[in-house]
């Protein structure tokens, strides 16, 4: 059951239906004059909340920040739409009340006040001529004023998705190696009585030829693969501040003084 005293809880907080569906935010609440029961909701729907439907707030409750309304989530996308920005007529909840299925109560009193009885205004404005009413009963010297609060949370959406794909390149390498190579070097030594008979073994004067076979190293370049490292994904939770900003409304009071006539002029 939703009190009047729970009226100023309700502006902004999400809307489900009675199966549990999200269906929107709270706009403006309805309440009935004369009694100041809270009698409808609108709900703010579409992509950016840009649509307003009544909702029955009969039969509905809160569940900490969420409002659970009696009607179901299709029902109110459906609903005709009335202007939410002023008085909610009595032909406007007639038909609210034809589409819901709901029966229209009666109205005590004479029937020709029946309609001014069943027009309904929004919260904001209901609980200032109600005060004032009090005030010039003499039941109350005290004027309330309300204020909007932002209501400010968190959802969570998903911003991209991220995956690990391996691919082959081909890059240019330069290593230097060390190589190796022979070469031929003249070596002279002189006759002498160690190496004599060795040099007189031959014919004194005779053509000869004595050849050496040279080697040298060449690079060789191969390649092998060899696992260098490990490559995984994490998620980390990273905590950033934004602000965010909005129009709230709020009343202001001020104090008008009339003065009184002196009575000389009032004889006149």
């Amino acid at each position: 059951m939703i009190s009047e005293q729970m009226v100023p809880q309700l502006f902004g907080d999400e809307v489900c239906d009675r199966n549990g569906a999200k269906i929107g935010k709270v706009g403006q609440v309805y309440l009935e004059e004369g009694t100041g029961r809270p009698a409808w909701a609108t709900v703010r729907t579409g992509l950016f909340g840009l649509k307003e439907s009544f909702v029955p707030l009969d039969q509905a409750s809160m569940e900490g920040d969420t409002l659970r309304v009696a009607v179901t989530k299709e029902q109110v996308s459906d609903a005709p739409r009335m202007d939410a920005a002023g008085r909610l007529s009595s032909e406007d909840e007639m038909q609210l009340y034809d589409y819901y299925g709901m029966r229209y109560p009666a109205v005590p009193g004479p029937r020709q006040d029946t309609q001014a009885g069943r027009s309904r205004t929004p919260a904001s404005a209901h609980d200032r001529t109600a005060h004032d009413r009090h005030a010039a009963d003499g039941r109350d010297d005290a004027m309330t004023r309300s204020e909007e609060r932002l209501k400010v949370g968190a959802e969570t959406t998903e911003t991209g998705r991220v995956r690990l794909r391996k691919y082959v390149v081909t890059e240019e390498q330069q290593v230097t190696v060390p190589v190796r190579h022979e070469e031929v070097r003249i070596e002279r030594e002189p006759i002498t009585e160690a190496n004599r008979d060795q040099a007189m073994s031959g014919a004194e004067i005779s053509e000869a030829e004595h050849e050496v076979t040279l080697h040298a190293e060449r690079p060789v370049v191969r390649t092998e693969a060899v696992p260098v490292e490990r490559v995984r994904l994490a998620k980390e939770t990273v905590t950033e501040e934004e602000t965010v900003s909005g129009q709230v409304r709020k009343e202001q009071i001020e104090v008008t003084e009339e003065q009184a006539r002196d009575r000389r002029d009032r004889k006149r």
